[in-house]
């Protein structure tokens, strides 16, 4: 350009930040990469050094209305000191010490448990009280009451999933308080969603209507053993029921539509025999893994990182995900994959 017309341009680009604009030509490579670039790092948390804390915070700092809850969040390294572990999820460990109540509240956030050990405590989910025991999943959907009362003398801890920064990023949050206490202080073994809905492949009558969630309240470790130990066993007897030799896998879903327990959260539990090796896979979409038990390695974009029981790891999108057994090698996880799905956006690389 010629001196003039270098003035000009600068005096343009002046005007258009004063008028807070910006135009495409110096943005273009930011705005529409040629993959996805995520901010959010892969991390490891150790859970022997998640639960020392928890358990610190619990002798420190009470429960009760105003804190609502004693969850510690994970902070993804890469997103600025946002509580988030990946841009659409947030996970954390909540701890409850011996007969505390977590009092009532709801929130448009969808949210669930799953716990990798103790018992004792029981949610209550508009009314109806859920046991929380090692292995289950949890829902509590989007603008239902919950607390949750620790019946024992001894404390528990577990890990809380919700969609809170994607409901916030859209701009769509609502919160409400409820009682102190939680409405229902029985203590039942099973859930009256999971006496109405909890037998495989019957459905009641009196609830056909399709739901965005699912009405199930808790599903049972007992179950989710069972069905990956027959998939493993079926392999073995060489029919082609896993999702690759040694690794079965289910989904945790919808009974009324089939589809995920909730729209914008995908759970799933995966188990490898000892020895197996993933295939490496990239998926639009972020997760987050908990190991339930055994060991393995993870490795993420070339980085291995080992893991025992009760550790996390986020996987961000698009990152490459290898996953090896030591031993036999048991692993829940959440996604965002619903909302991706449904946005036409998901893609996935399998190697």
């Amino acid at each position: 350009m010629n001196p003039s017309e270098d003035a000009a341009l600068g005096r343009l680009y002046a005007d258009f930040e004063a008028e807070h604009l910006l135009p495409l030509w110096t943005q273009v490579g930011d705005l529409m990469p040629p993959h996805p670039r995520p901010e959010a790092r892969p991390h490891v948390w150790e859970w022997k050094r998640l639960h020392p804390l928890a358990r610190r915070a619990g002798d420190l700092v009470p429960v009760g209305r105003g804190g609502e809850r004693r969850a510690i969040a994970l902070a993804n390294p890469g997103l600025g000191g946002r509580p988030y572990a990946t841009p659409t999820l947030w996970a954390a460990i909540q701890y409850l010490g011996p007969r505390e109540v977590a009092p009532e509240h709801r929130h448009t956030q969808n949210a669930f448990r799953f716990v990798v050990e103790g018992e004792g405590v029981w949610t209550v989910v508009d009314g109806d009280p859920v046991a929380m025991r090692r292995g289950d999943f949890l829902l509590t959907p989007g603008w239902r009451f919950h607390g949750h009362h620790n019946t024992t003398d001894e404390p528990m801890a577990w890990i809380d999933g919700l969609d809170i920064p994607f409901v916030h990023y859209i701009d769509s949050s609502f919160f409400e308080f409820g009682p102190e206490q939680v409405t229902d202080t029985s203590t039942p073994p099973l859930s009256r969603s999971e006496r109405l809905w909890g037998h495989p492949g019957l459905r009641p009558l009196s609830g056909l209507d399709a739901r965005p969630h699912s009405p199930i309240a808790a599903y049972r470790w007992e179950h989710t053993d069972r069905a990956l130990d027959e998939q493993l066993a079926l392999e073995d007897e060489g029919h082609a029921v896993t999702v690759e030799p040694g690794h079965a896998a289910v989904r945790y879903t919808n009974p009324t539509t089939g589809g995920d327990v909730m729209p914008t959260i995908r759970a799933e539990f995966h188990r490898l025999w000892p020895g197996t090796r993933t295939r490496t896979r990239r998926e639009v979409g972020s997760s987050v893994y908990q190991v339930f038990d055994g060991e393995g390695t993870v490795t993420l974009d070339g980085v291995e990182h080992r893991l025992g029981r009760g550790d996390l790891v986020v996987v961000p999108s698009w990152s490459a995900l290898t996953v090896r057994a030591d031993s036999r090698f048991d692993l829940f996880r959440f996604s965002d994959t619903p909302v991706f799905e449904a946005l036409h956006q998901f893609r996935e690389e399998i190697g």
